[in-house]
């Protein structure tokens, strides 16, 4: 590894303390880039639910909290000099695992932070480090895990299916964005939101308020829906998706743990995946959120990844809309994940915390 520019010994980050409390903590150090990897000098980050949720459910002092982050590479490890994919000075975007046991230091909530270089995206010249964040690099491992891993839907992103089916995202403001596989992608949200939606990949979007919304999508599928994911896996998601699936059965991903006493249906299988088993590492948790390593998985990904950083070059695949939390820093995240606690739709929530 050659250092190519000054870095500093230490930094801030925010970390988990005592009772899974967040704080913006000075003086951890600044990590050691591998052969492999990039060191990003972050200047946004985006908040997702889990950057609050594992702090609360899942207490460990030390670890580092948050997942999706923009920023400038300063550094590259020698494999990454070789291949030429990465340099310094290029923009770029992802998601990393926050609150990550087998690893405590990879939050993205920090001024400096160590990348698997298969895991990050160019941003385009013409999309800033608040905007890029809208492509949501923690959204990207979760699509390619739930839709290639868990409902093995047929096709990929290079090669479209030869026969298109309905796949069912329920909520789906911020998910429906990977549609180059030939499917027909369905939604529900909130009629305010239609619109959006329809713009970001959904061609059929249906109003989850009204009773008859399951009963609506079997009709437009013709009672044979296989596919679904549903990130907030509640009774009564779950049941509507379970009424959706058409009659000869299917797949029902979870993002969050369902009750499988409400799994009533036989021909429907059912899973939950967690976003950091793309790395093929697994997922060190309490059940049912442990993943156990998969090496497969991140073979895999190291594939797929360049595949996504074209659409993202290509604006095939576009950010949704963003709203800056103001005043940035550490504290302005910290503040940002208490509005994000109260539920935000159709946009995702940044933060500044260097200016470019």
């Amino acid at each position: 590894m050659q250092l190519q520019r000054i870095i500093p010994a230490t930094q801030t980050a925010i970390v988990q303390h005592e009772g899974g409390v967040l704080k913006a903590t000075p003086g951890l150090p600044v990590q050691t880039v591998g052969p492999s990897d990039i060191l990003v000098q972050v200047k946004v980050v985006g908040l997702n639910p889990c950057d609050f949720k594992m702090p609360l459910r899942f207490p460990t002092p030390d670890l580092w909290d948050g997942c999706d982050y923009a920023g400038t590479v300063v550094q590259v490890g020698d494999e990454v000099a070789k291949a030429g994919r990465f340099n310094v000075g290029d923009r770029v975007t992802g998601g990393v695992q926050g609150s990550n046991r087998a690893d405590p230091t990879t939050g993205a909530y920090c001024e400096y932070l160590k990348v698997n270089s298969v895991f990050a995206l160019h941003i385009p010249e013409s999309m800033s480090f608040q905007d890029a964040l809208g492509v949501s690099g923690s959204g990207i491992s979760t699509l390619g895990i739930a839709f290639f891993w868990s409902l093995q839907i047929p096709g990929s992103l290079r090669q479209p299916a030869s026969k298109p089916h309905d796949i069912l995202i329920y909520g789906g403001e911020q998910h429906c964005r990977i549609t180059g596989c030939g499917h027909r992608v369905i939604t529900t949200c909130s009629p305010h939101n239609f619109d959006l939606v329809r713009s970001y990949g959904a061609d059929l979007v249906f109003d989850y308020h009204l009773p008859s919304c399951a009963k609506d999508i079997r009709a437009a599928t013709k009672n044979s829906l296989r596919y679904v994911l549903d990130p907030f896996s509640e009774i009564k998601t779950l049941r509507l998706c379970h009424e959706a699936i058409g009659r000869m059965g299917g797949k029902y991903c979870a993002l969050e743990q369902y009750q499988p006493d409400l799994c009533v249906r036989k021909t429907v299988k059912h899973e939950l995946i967690m976003a950091g088993a793309i790395s093929g590492k697994g997922v060190d948790l309490p059940e049912p959120y442990s993943v156990p390593p998969n090496p497969e998985i991140g073979e895999w990904a190291s594939t797929w990844y360049p595949v996504v950083d074209k659409l993202v070059q290509t604006g095939k695949l576009r950010p949704v809309p963003v709203e800056e939390i103001q005043p940035g820093g550490f504290q302005g995240i910290l503040a940002g994940l208490e509005v994000l606690k109260k539920g935000v739709s159709g946009r995702k929530l940044v933060v500044t915390i260097k200016e470019d």
